[in-house]
């Protein structure tokens, strides 16, 4: 699914480094270069997410996890922390509320980097790129927007995926919002959608159950997701970007993808 490799360009945070007081994306170490990091709970770095979302973030007995889980946890394990996870619905989080009130230190929920969220929040190094897709029963006999025009579709509140769906004349009368894609679904397999639109990796496990997803729809292209953090966190971002590019170098991202089974072109 993958187009290109994503450069990181943030060096590896110094060994043995737990806080990151002094730390900085040109490797200075003048501690007055960048402010130190204080996580909102102490010993935590606290990530609001919003599941379902596999298999970037989803919920096993209780527990959040997902591949975004899984890099933070690793972010975490820099910083000395243990990650801690806080589900919030993904309004707050791409609109930047979450994290401007103190709910949480890194929102990270398969967040497009937009022009428009760039204006709230910094963003991490991309860590993947995704591309939209629709959602429709296997023997629906739809392959495409024409099929679908006035007929109800599902769309994620918030979500880029909406966003070019309202620009679609086909379409846009039908649009129904949710509040996540647990939501979409449970509206599609209730017969009150007939389509869901969602990213690509989200939407692919639900093959098996009898459906198909439709790419290459016209005015889609990759999108990178990153992690997000307060404007004024530029030293969290710098650690993020740091574990990436370890990750990265390390192996650790590769065994990630087989884990959760994400296609890297």
């Amino acid at each position: 699914m993958r187009q290109h490799t994503v450069k990181l360009l943030v060096p590896l945070l110094a060994a043995g480094l737990v806080g990151l007081a002094g730390c900085s994306s040109g490797g200075n170490s003048d501690s007055s270069a960048t402010p130190s990091f204080t996580p909102v709970t102490a010993g935590k770095l606290t990530v609001c997410t919003n599941p379902p979302y596999a298999p970037f973030e989803d919920v096993d007995n209780g527990v959040v996890v997902g591949f975004d889980l899984d890099l933070m946890a690793e972010v975490a394990k820099d910083l000395g922390l243990e990650v801690a996870a806080r589900e919030t619905p993904f309004e707050s989080i791409e609109s930047s509320a979450s994290l401007d009130v103190g709910d949480c230190d890194v929102g990270a929920s398969a967040l497009g980097i937009t022009p428009e969220r760039q204006e709230k929040m910094i963003f991490s190094d991309p860590y993947y790129e995704s591309q939209m897709g629709i959602l429709v029963g296997a023997d629906s006999g739809i392959e495409g927007l024409a099929d679908l025009a006035g007929k109800d579709i599902g769309v994620q509140q918030g979500t880029t995926g909406e966003n070019w769906a309202q620009n679609r004349p086909e379409i846009v009368d039908t649009l129904r919002q949710y509040e996540g894609l647990g939501d979409q679904m449970t509206a599609l397999k209730a017969g009150d959608v007939v389509a869901v639109i969602n990213d690509t990796p989200t939407l692919t496990p639900y093959v098996k159950e009898g459906y198909k997803v439709l790419t290459g729809l016209e005015g889609v292209e990759t999108e990178p997701f990153g992690f997000a953090v307060k404007k004024d966190n530029q030293a969290l971002v710098d650690a993020i970007n740091a574990t990436l590019k370890r990750v990265k170098s390390d192996g650790t991202y590769d065994e990630l993808l087989t884990k959760w089974e994400l296609a890297t072109s």
